[in-house]
């Protein structure tokens, strides 16, 4: 029997190293780790997008999500030490508080599956470091970013998985992920 698999998720404000650490996280403890979707959409279908857009992604994001954990199960790919883990860059958190600061709303649709998802872990990255621009982010501002971050704090604050809040230096932000995952299995 495949055990089960925890699902860690890594949130936070643009520009605050998510993709990397997921990708390093996932090299660490020789598992898996699902893509963002809404750069791969925001790429092909223009930086320009709707709400019906972040329903749209919001489906597809489920879906690689779900796609990566069934190859996980049924090649018993589980990660080193006995240790059943995926890291996922993005939930649909994101979504919600990306909706809810560009469109001041967020559709049903997202809300009904952020109610019907389960994960294990939360890693919260906070803005602290560098701004790297990049064609698809929107808030370079640092006040923008402090608000941003905020708005995903609240969301852990009041929601009933365990979170941690990641910050420091790339290194620092690693060690810091890495511990809070250990601690879920020990």
């Amino acid at each position: 029997m495949t055990p089960t698999i925890k699902k860690i998720v890594l949130i936070g404000p643009e520009s605050t190293g998510k993709s990397s650490l997921c990708e390093k996280l996932a090299n660490h403890f020789n598992t898996e780790w699902v893509k963002e979707h809404a750069r791969s959409y925001l790429n092909t279908n223009g930086k320009v997008y709707t709400l019906s857009d972040l329903d749209k992604i919001a489906l597809e994001q489920i879906q690689r999500e779900e796609e990566v954990i069934g190859l996980m199960k049924q090649n018993k790919s589980i990660g080193s030490n006995n240790m059943p883990v995926v890291f996922i860059d993005t939930d649909l958190y994101v979504l919600k508080v990306w909706s809810e600061i560009v469109f001041n709303e967020c559709s049903n649709k997202i809300l009904h599956e952020i109610a019907l998802r389960n994960y294990d872990l939360y890693l919260l990255c906070e803005p602290d470091i560098p701004w790297v621009k990049d064609e698809l982010r929107e808030h370079p501002n640092e006040t923008m970013r402090i608000k941003i971050f905020h708005h995903f704090k609240d969301a852990m604050i009041n929601q009933h998985t365990p979170w941690e809040n990641i910050n420091g230096n790339f290194e620092e932000r690693l060690t810091k992920a890495i511990n809070a995952v250990n601690q879920l299995f020990f």
